[in-house]
């Protein structure tokens, strides 16, 4: 909180006309200033800038102080408005709940990191040293200014040169190990730097500090990208790469495009897209949704064409729809990435294929569509399954009532039980809520701003069979060479359980073998190490919470005892929930079926349910409390 006073002082010193200067183009008319409205993008001079007071536009009607300008136009909370409009007037911004005085407490790390990031800049270009990373930017055909733009550059292999460097400037090691420049491991004398032989993408919060870094090896090698280690000043969770370049053509544009990774970015914005920005390697976030929403309201999903990455455009989708957002999804040509495309094609290419962009919604039906999901009733059923839940999560009421009306045009279901599908499974959610979530009481609504402390005890998963599910992650990281053959069954076990690649895509984790997101990101980033376990390769693919869910299965590696029993014992009960699901899939057909549908699932039904009883002999007393079959 900054106190009223302070807020005053500010608004009186700031230069409004600076500081709107800088994003909108006015000229002095009379006693104010006027120029072109950077809110509803006119062209006519109908936004008046009043030094000392406040802006208007006489056409759009948006108004308001120098703060309400800065949080507009480049999506910043007022806090984080009023410490920008302090820094542009010499005044430092004090927040109330500090427990120390002085300077903001971040300012050491931004100081050596943007320090480091010169150095880094220097050895590309000014350096022998820079000549093969140098080499392989022209090799990507990336222009040196479009680098310059991004403070691109590059860390050699020799081990000292930075420290060296960065300690005669009298920034100690202890200080550089602080920040993630050096690492230590245990088995190491002395500290090393942590990017070695990488192109260094500088990383900036949305004020511009420089918080991080993210390196590309040049040459072979594992992890192709290492970014900077989790701090209080970086989570790569919370920020996005380009973000505080990208705000005020987002805003301008109404519009932001994701893509995945650094050279995405830098290539989009070469070729005349601004208002790109990437996640930096990982899953869209809650926090970076959020900020996505503060400064537009359409989003543009770029990803790689492949599997993968249609997964995880749908599943940033699903994010971003749930704070009323219009998502749509571009499709690159196969066996291209936004950064190739662009430098084949041009910035005028992309665009067009961004206008071509179709509704999130609406490529999940044509893939479907188009792999058959709506041609008989078993398959129908599961297409409707993996598309309900985005529907239930769309916010906006307009937007989610066109979905209902395309979903019953492809699979030719009345509108009718659409809803009422979906007000099923509503109720049982909020019936699930109650259950779980007592009335609160006035003193823990009042409570409800602090932050809720982590739960303590080990990491177990959200469903019962997630106890199967650790004792394959905790397996396969104590012997990580068996972690192709437990795959291998895993897959095997899918295909006959009806695990289908193309629905899996549009609906997203939850529906192989591994449910749990957390078990399964870390099993897969086992399995992308090829039987040999690289621990900070691993972490460097992983999110924080898996980080921790993997030390805490390193240490229970004792545990595993007979890995063959171990495997078999956490399989059956995997199969046994893939059986219980193809079951409960048939009921749910059911009264959608004809008379003679009916006869032949009831077929199907009897002859999964002895496979249940086979695979899991408890599984008798279960089906019996659901009733006759």
């Amino acid at each position: 909180m900054i106190p009223d006073e302070q807020v005053e002082q500010i608004l009186h010193a700031a230069d409004i006309v600076a500081i709107i200067g800088e994003h909108v183009k006015i000229k002095k008319t009379g006693s104010v200033y006027r120029g072109p409205c950077p809110f509803h993008q006119g062209t006519n001079n109908n936004f008046s800038v009043v030094p000392g007071k406040g802006y208007t536009c006489f056409v759009c009607g948006e108004k308001g102080s120098v703060f309400t300008f800065v949080q507009k136009r480049l999506g910043m909370s007022f806090v984080e408005a009023v410490k920008y409009v302090g820094e542009k007037s010499g005044i430092e911004v004090k927040e109330v709940q500090r427990t120390r005085e002085g300077p903001d407490p971040r300012e050491p790390v931004w100081e050596l990191n943007g320090t480091a990031s010169a150095w880094f800049r220097d050895l590309l270009w000014d350096n022998d040293l820079g000549a093969s990373a140098r080499n392989y930017l022209a090799q990507r055909g990336l222009k040196k200014e479009t680098a310059d733009r991004f403070g691109i550059g590059f860390a050699p292999r020799e081990l000292g040169l930075m420290r060296s460097y960065l300690n005669g400037l009298g920034f100690d090691d202890a200080r550089l190990m602080t920040v993630g420049l050096l690492v230590q491991r245990e088995d190491q004398l002395e500290p090393r730097p942590r990017f070695r032989d990488r192109l260094i993408f500088p990383i900036a919060d949305a004020t511009g500090h420089t918080v991080g870094f993210g390196g590309r090896l040049i040459g072979p090698g594992e992890p192709k990208y290492l970014n900077s280690s989790e701090s209080e000043t970086f989570s790569k969770g919370k920020l996005l790469y380009n973000m505080h370049q990208a705000r005020s053509a987002i805003r301008r544009e109404e519009r932001v495009v994701v893509v995945e990774g650094y050279f995405d970015v830098v290539r989009l914005v070469e070729g005349g897209i601004e208002c790109v920005v990437a996640p930096m390697g990982t899953a869209l976030t809650e926090e970076q949704a959020d900020a996505l929403q503060r400064l537009t309201k359409n989003v543009f999903l770029l990803y790689d064409a492949d599997g993968p990455g249609q997964k995880a455009s749908f599943r940033a989708a699903e994010l971003l729809l749930k704070r009323g957002m219009s998502v749509r999804v571009a499709t690159l040509p196969e066996g291209d990435d936004p950064d190739t495309f662009v430098q084949k094609h041009g910035g005028p290419a992309m665009e067009k294929l961004l206008s071509a962009a179709m509704d999130v919604f609406d490529r999940k039906v044509q893939l479907l569509e188009r792999s058959g999901w709506f041609a008989d009733l078993q398959r129908k059923r599961r297409a409707l399954d993996a598309l309900l839940p985005t529907i239930r999560g769309t916010t906006d009421p307009l937007t989610r009532d066109l979905y209902v009306a395309r979903l019953s045009e492809a699979a030719g279901v009345e509108r009718s039980v659409l809803v009422q599908e979906m007000n099923a499974a509503s109720a049982a959610d909020a019936r699930r809520a109650r259950v779980s979530t007592p009335m609160a009481t006035p003193r823990e609504i009042a409570r409800a701003t602090v932050p809720a402390p982590r739960p303590a005890g080990p990491y177990r998963g959200s469903t019962p069979e997630s106890a199967a599910e650790r004792s394959l992650v905790r397996l396969v990281l104590a012997a990580p060479e068996a972690a192709d053959s437990v795959h291998e069954r895993l897959s095997r076990m899918e295909e006959e359980g009806g695990h289908h690649p193309d629905i899996d895509e549009v609906s997203g984790p939850g529906n192989g073998a591994l449910r749990d997101p957390v078990y399964r990101a870390i099993f897969d980033a086992v399995l992308m190490q090829d039987g040999v376990l690289d621990l900070e390769g691993l972490a460097e693919s992983l999110e924080p919470q898996a980080i921790a869910v993997v030390e805490e299965l390193m240490a229970e590696a004792g545990e595993v005892g007979d890995q063959a029993v171990a495997v078999d014992a956490a399989i059956s009960v995997l199969s046994a929930r893939l059986l219980s699901d193809r079951i409960a899939d048939i009921e749910r057909m059911t009264p959608l079926a004809s008379d003679e549908e009916k006869g032949s699932l009831n077929m199907q039904k009897r002859t999964l349910i002895a496979e249940l009883v086979r695979v899991d002999p408890r599984a008798g007393w279960k089906l019996g409390r659901r009733g006759p079959t």
